[in-house]
């Protein structure tokens, strides 16, 4: 039973190479960046679990009664298969969603209401043990993505670095200080039907895809053999082989058929100043990350994100490897971030 208010972060996360090629059996390697995401536990007397995820405009109230009273027995499949389309029907009924369609928004407070169930319905429950925070994040992973590869919840709790393929995570042990830029270009996409498209050219065109795949590989290989070799010592030489991969990926990713016209563009524009992107994730629009290497003229970067932010896209600055999930003291945190929690 929590008795005080409770504060916990995890980092958000980019794959730096490996898209799509990884679910080809091919290597990825993913690192934990310095956005963070914030939870504000706080105990109630009043009867009530309320919901409140400010960024995306959620703000949702439920008796503890009520939610004690559902039949929750689909919640004991525990380490089964991901929810059924009938499952997720029963907890659409709960949240007072409609049953032709969930966004977005839906879809988080979905996710809220099945870890909140079949956490409740556990003995006991552990908020420092890792363990049970990547299983419970990789259940809430697969409410909203079905069959996820279990990367995102992964790097969101141990933070870092992971290097996955055919199914098995291990760890970077060691990263250099590296800071890129995240770009948002709003573009919506299905990451379902890009991985569908590349497994569709790859069928169409074995000969010429199948080289492509294995390239993106030892893209990712080289990535990681350089990063291990940076953390004693960079060398100006390393960020420049670093920026090569980067173009020498999108074009790959590109060739692959998961580009974008706005992808297209970010990168024309860090090109413009003397910078090197990437898509990350799925592509077909979503978002890119730009090397931004030690000695860069800050006006440089200023300049760059002013020119993207012009086209209606996001920025932020922010570096590789950040620590997983984290407890906090109110006071260490920024004012913007007090300010959302409400602190």
């Amino acid at each position: 039973m929590l008795s005080e208010a409770l504060l916990v972060s995890a980092p958000g996360k980019v794959i730096l190479h490996g898209e799509h090629a990884v679910v080809h059996g091919k290597v990825a390697l993913a690192v934990a960046l310095n956005l963070r995401t914030f939870l504000l536990l706080r105990p109630q007397s009043n009867g009530k679990v309320s919901l409140n995820l400010p960024n995306i405009g959620i703000k949702q109230v439920w008796d503890v009664a009520g939610l004690q009273l559902l039949d929750t027995n689909f919640l004991e499949q525990g380490d089964g298969p991901a929810p059924t389309p009938e499952q997720l029907e029963k907890l659409k009924k709960v949240a007072g969603l409609p049953e032709d369609g969930v966004g977005t928004e839906g879809l988080a407070v979905l996710a809220f209401l099945y870890l909140y169930l079949a956490i409740c319905r556990k003995q006991r429950w552990s908020e420092e043990d890792l363990e049970s925070i990547n299983k419970w994040a990789y259940e809430g992973e697969r409410v909203i993505h079905g069959n996820p590869s279990g990367v995102d919840n992964a790097v969101s709790t141990w933070g870092g670095a992971l290097r996955y393929q055919q199914g098995k995570m291990s760890s970077l042990k060691r990263l250099p200080a590296l800071q890129i830029l995240l770009t948002n270009t709003k573009v919506p996409r299905s990451t379902k039907a890009l991985v569908a498209g590349v497994r569709s050219r790859l069928l169409k065109f074995p000969e010429i895809v199948t080289p492509l795949l294995t390239s993106i590989d030892a893209i990712s290989l080289e990535c990681e053999r350089v990063l291990g070799e940076m953390v004693a010592a960079p060398a100006p030489e390393q960020y420049l082989v670093l920026e090569e991969l980067i173009d020498m990926n999108q074009h790959h990713l590109n060739a692959l058929g998961v580009g974008h016209t706005s992808l297209d563009q970010l990168c024309r524009i860090t090109a413009a100043h003397g910078l090197h992107s990437k898509l990350t994730g799925a592509g077909g629009g979503g978002c890119g990350i730009t090397l931004l290497k030690p000695g860069l003229e800050r006006a440089k970067v200023e300049d760059a994100k002013q020119a993207l932010t012009g086209c209606g896209f996001d920025c932020w600055e922010t570096s590789i490897g950040a620590p997983g999930v984290s407890m906090h003291l109110a006071a260490s945190l920024d004012d913007p971030v007090r300010q959302a929690l409400g602190l």
